[in-house]
This record gives C-alpha cells, sequence and structure tokens, in this order.
C-alpha cells in the first residue's frame, strides 16, 4: 500500500523524497460529455463547462453579474463546477469558478472569479447530531468501563487515525470516516442506515430543489457556455523514482568541465543553468503533473498549493527567508546552503464578511484550457454541420467584424476560500444560504 506525504516546504529536491507515495491532493480529471438532463440539473455532478446549478441556492438563482469579467464587464465562461461540502457539515457546498477567454483581459486582475454557494441541509443536520449524540453516549461508557479487563495478548488495530479522511465528499463521493469509533453491537443496524441514507439525503434535497427552479426564463440562458463535461475525481499518486543501471563500480567523468569545477559537473550546470535562465519552479511544477497529465483541477483543502513558475505570485506564497550577508572580503570564504522556502498564506485577504482567515482549497491546471479548447471546437463542428451556407457566411462575417481574438493564457488559477466557510447574512446572524466571493491568484503563462 503506498505511503501518504505532505508538502509544506518548497524546494527544488522535495519530489526527491516524495517518490512513491500517495498525497492528500484529490485530481478532477475529464470523464465525458454530460448529456444526461438530471446530471445538468444537479448541483452535486461536478462538471467543466456548462452553465451553474440553480438548485443549490433554492430562492434565488446565482446572480448574473457574478460571471462578469472585472476589465471588459463581459459575461465570462464557467470554467468549472465543484460539488465540495465540508466533512460534517451541515451545509451543501459548491465552488463555481469563471475565466475571461478575451485577449484585452489576459494577464489582468478579475479576469478569473470564484464564487462559493452553501446551502442548509436539514436532514443532514439531523443526522450530524445524532451521529454525535451517539459518540457521547459511547464515550461515556467506555469511559465507565474498567480497563484492567483488556487482554494483553490480543492483536488490535492501530489507534492513529488517518489524516486523510478529508475530500470524501469532494465530487459527490461519500463514505464513512475510516477513524472513528466502531459503533456498540446494538448500534450496528442504526450506523448503518444513517450511511446509506446520508448519500441519499443531499441528493433527496436537490431533487426538490430542481423540481421548484427554473433558469428558462433567466439571462443565464444567453450566457456564453462551454460544452459541459464530467469531472472525476482521483487521489494523486507519485510513481518511485527509476533505479539507475549504471553498474555500482562505474566512473562518470565529464571532461569538458573539467577546467569548470572539476570532474563531478557541478559547476558546468550552474553555468548552464544561469545562462540560460531555467525556471527551476516551473520544472518542478511540470515534473509533479507529469505523473497525472490529463488533470484539470488540483483539491487539497487547507493544504498547499503548487506554484507555476517563480514569479512574484511565488515570491508571495513562498517568501525566502532572511540570509546572513555574504563576506564582502576576497579572503573570506564561506559556504551558502540552498535556500529552502515555506509556503506562508498571511499575504492571502481575509474572508470579507466574517474576517477568518482564507485558506488554499484547489487550483485550475493547464491542461483544462486543452480540454475547454477542444470541447468549444467540436461544438463548433457541429454547429456548422447544422448551418446553411448563408448563416455559415453570416457568422464568420461576425467574427471578422468583431475583430477580438481570445484564448486564456494562465498557468494556473488557485482559490482561497473563507476558513470557517461562514454563511452570515447581511447583519451577522446565521443564514440558511449564502453566494460569496473568494480570493483567486493566478500565475500567468509568460
Amino acid at each position: 500500500m503506498p505511503t501518504r506525504a505532505e508538502d509544506e516546504d518548497w524546494s527544488d529536491s522535495d519530489d526527491e523524497a516524495l517518490s512513491g507515495v500517495e498525497t492528500d491532493v484529490l485530481l478532477g480529471v475529464p470523464d465525458g460529455k454530460v448529456e444526461n438532463d438530471s446530471d445538468l440539473r444537479d448541483a452535486a455532478v461536478s462538471r467543466i463547462g456548462g452553465l451553474p446549478v440553480r438548485a443549490l441556492l433554492p430562492s434565488r438563482e446565482p446572480p448574473f453579474p457574478s460571471s462578469q469579467c472585472k476589465n471588459c464587464s463581459s459575461p465570462m465562461e464557467l470554467l468549472v463546477q465543484v460539488w465540495c461540502p465540508f466533512e460534517n457539515s451541515p451545509m451543501d457546498r459548491a465552488l463555481y469558478i469563471w475565466g475571461c477567454a478575451r485577449a484585452s483581459c489576459q494577464r489582468q486582475p478579475g479576469s478569473v472569479r470564484a464564487w462559493r454557494a452553501l446551502r442548509y441541509n436539514a436532514d443532514y443536520a439531523a443526522k450530524l447530531e445524532k451521529k454525535k449524540a451517539r459518540k457521547d453516549a459511547q464515550r461515556q461508557v467506555a469511559s465507565a468501563t474498567p480497563a484492567n479487563n483488556a487482554n494483553p495478548f490480543s492483536v488490535q488495530a492501530p489507534a492513529t487515525p488517518s489524516p486523510f479522511n478529508l475530500g470524501d465528499q469532494i465530487f459527490g463521493q461519500t463514505s464513512s470516516s475510516p477513524f472513528e469509533p466502531p459503533p456498540a453491537a446494538e448500534d450496528k443496524d442504526d450506523d448503518q442506515s444513517d450511511d446509506e441514507s446520508e448519500a441519499s439525503s443531499s441528493e433527496d434535497s436537490l431533487i426538490t430543489a430542481m423540481a421548484s427552479t427554473t433558469i428558462q426564463e433567466s439571462p443565464w440562458t444567453a450566457a456564453p457556455s462551454y460544452p459541459p463535461i464530467y469531472l472525476s475525481t482521483m487521489a494523486e499518486y507519485i510513481p518511485p523514482v527509476p533505479k539507475s543501471k549504471i553498474p555500482d563500480n562505474a566512473q562518470i567523468e565529464d571532461s569538458a568541465d573539467d577546467d569548470k569545477g572539476g570532474k563531478d559537473g557541478v559547476w558546468g550546470l550552474e553555468a548552464y543553468e544561469n545562462t540560460l535562465k531555467v525556471d527551476l519552479v516551473f520544472e518542478r511544477f511540470t515534473r509533479r503533473i507529469s505523473h497525472t497529465a490529463e488533470q484539470c483541477l488540483r483539491y487539497e483543502l487547507k493544504g498547499t498549493p503548487l506554484p507555476f513558475a517563480s514569479d512574484k505570485v511565488f515570491e508571495v506564497l513562498f517568501p525566502a527567508p532572511p540570509q546572513d550577508p555574504l563576506p564582502v572580503t576576497g579572503a573570506a570564504f564561506k559556504v551558502v546552503s540552498p535556500v529552502k522556502r515555506s509556503y506562508n498564506a498571511s499575504s492571502i485577504p481575509r474572508c470579507s464578511v466574517c474576517k477568518s482567515s482564507r485558506v488554499f482549497e484547489c487550483q485550475l491546471m493547464p491542461n483544462l484550457i486543452n480540454v475547454i479548447r477542444a470541447a468549444a471546437k467540436d461544438k463548433d463542428v457541429d454547429g456548422d454541420r447544422k448551418l446553411t451556407d448563408a448563416e455559415r457566411i453570416k457568422a464568420v462575417q461576425a467574427v471578422l467584424k468583431s475583430n477580438q481574438s481570445t484564448g486564456m493564457e494562465w498557468g494556473t488559477c488557485m482559490v482561497f476560500s473563507c476558513e470557517k466557510d461562514c454563511c452570515l447574512a447581511e447583519g451577522g446572524q446565521d443564514a440558511t444560504e449564502c453566494w460569496r466571493e473568494e480570493h483567486v491568484l493566478v500565475q500567468w503563462d509568460e
């Protein structure tokens, strides 16, 4: 079974330690076109493209200005919609991310926007209260039971809980917590019925909401959109580094660099990298995602983002630690160790409503642009087949007159959301539903 690893710090050599492990990151990968009408209207079905599902906010639909670019004020296409309720939370939850494809809006703030939608699920809240009461009762019984009756020779399961249960409900997947205490014999049937009904609780609630809402007479019907594609999830696994086939007694020499730092080639390599300005951050990014090249989304609530390049965003999120100044005299000699950067989210603006810290939640990956581009191209081909010659000429003329080039140019888009996942009304009191914009940092593809 693969081991797991965390990724709090950053350095170019970190990936050497992360080999043959399963990380905490959940990867979103494309999984075919969404053609089922019920799935199109189901907020619990994560997807690429499409239109936002209103069912999550039964009293109102998502405000249309939420999709407008802050630069051109035009409505943007929905890039992803992710079903991502927090563990042990009574709130149904989804994340919506829009992006502007206009060339003039690239590298501009506000061209990628993220929103989270929350809705109180009364049925699931009741089940959580019931489960909590049962745990409290079991804890009281356990504390009253003498501890000296245990068999010292019995084999017991490890008591260390797995910290990787977070995200079981992400993308619509549900499972029971692996580190809950085993239920008492008389409670097993109740637990089983609860587990079976929890998965259908949100589904039943969403079906009721979908039956009472529609966007047929909504501005969303005229909004631009990409063809919807299922977004499935899988755990990130980093395979072991292949072992070298060079014999142990072999000697490697680099005669070309004998005069530039010795036979180990270290100095020559550094000079080569400095000459070409190799971006080690981008190299690590490319190496990391190459294990699952089809990934379009990386999800790790309260985790560490994967930086795309050594730009201003990288310097803000992974600041270099202070170092002692180098000696200025020629006779002095000092060995400088490699800089170890640590992730620091203190620069991220706090939640505008509850003033809590924001934490990293997910990031969009470059392959999402490829998937969207291919889906849009297929849609255009299918549309051209249904057009008459006159309609096709008119469409081409409209494109030429617009004189507006399109194409997204970001490398990754990082979303930071409220740590408390607050759902408050304007007066500060708890609300049963809310629609909140979250903070997005974009690293552009230079």
